[in-house]
Formats: structure tokens, C-alpha cells, sequence
């Protein structure tokens, strides 16, 4: 069983930036891919980035990639996402999630989820 919690979300001018954070419980962090997905109201979740576990290869969604930037500390068992030049249509909110074993793209592939944090993004 692995909980996850959220954090670093917020309020913020397009062209700011945030780092979200999320903090898992367990001993066996590392084993996990860890992911973030987005919800802005009225959509569907939405792919936003992954990283394998211990660290392997990460994935950014098109609309994210030169801008978002996904890492993991397994000693501290968290995941970070970096969020710069953010944008209006960045506002969402955002959940990290705990999985593997398929696609790392897809919300299927993650059995653990965080309650989610709100990021929005005036203009």
C-alpha cells in the first residue's frame, strides 16, 4: 500500500512558475514509476509526465515538453514536478500517481493516486 500527498500548488501569473511535490509513504518508493496527471474542469485527466522507477526514463506530455521538467528523490521518497513559463490553459488539477507495469502515458497503468492539488494560472 503506498499513500501518496500532493503539495505546491497554487496561484500564479502566466510566465511564473511552481513546483509541485508529492510525498509517498513505504519503504519501497523506488519500485514505483511515478506519474502526474492533470484535471481541469469539464475534461478528461490528462497526461502530464512519468519517470521509471529508480530513476530511469522520463515522459513528458507535447504540451508540457521544454516547460515542465518531472524528477524523484527515492531517499526521500518523493517526486517533483518543475512548472515554468506556465500558462492559463496549465490550470488543472494535478495528481500524482504510483504504478507500473504498462504504459506509463496512460492514468491505467497507476494503482496508487494523491487527493490532488490546484494549480491555477492567470492571466
Amino acid at each position: 500500500q503506498v499513500q501518496l500527498v500532493e503539495s505546491g500548488g497554487g496561484l500564479v501569473q502566466a510566465g511564473g512558475s511552481l513546483r509541485l511535490s508529492c510525498a509517498a509513504s513505504g519503504r519501497t518508493f523506488s519500485r514505483y514509476s511515478m506519474g502526474w496527471f492533470r484535471q481541469a474542469p469539464g475534461k478528461e485527466r490528462q497526461f502530464v509526465a512519468a519517470i521509471s522507477w529508480r530513476g530511469g526514463p522520463t515522459y513528458l506530455s507535447d504540451s508540457v515538453k521544454g516547460r515542465f521538467t518531472i524528477s524523484r528523490d527515492d531517499a526521500k521518497n518523493t517526486v517533483y514536478l518543475q512548472m515554468n513559463s506556465l500558462k492559463p490553459e496549465d490550470t488543472a488539477v494535478y495528481y500524482c500517481a504510483a504504478g507500473g507495469g504498462g504504459p506509463l502515458t496512460i492514468a491505467t497503468t497507476y494503482n496508487y493516486w494523491g487527493q490532488g492539488t490546484q494549480v491555477t494560472v492567470s492571466s
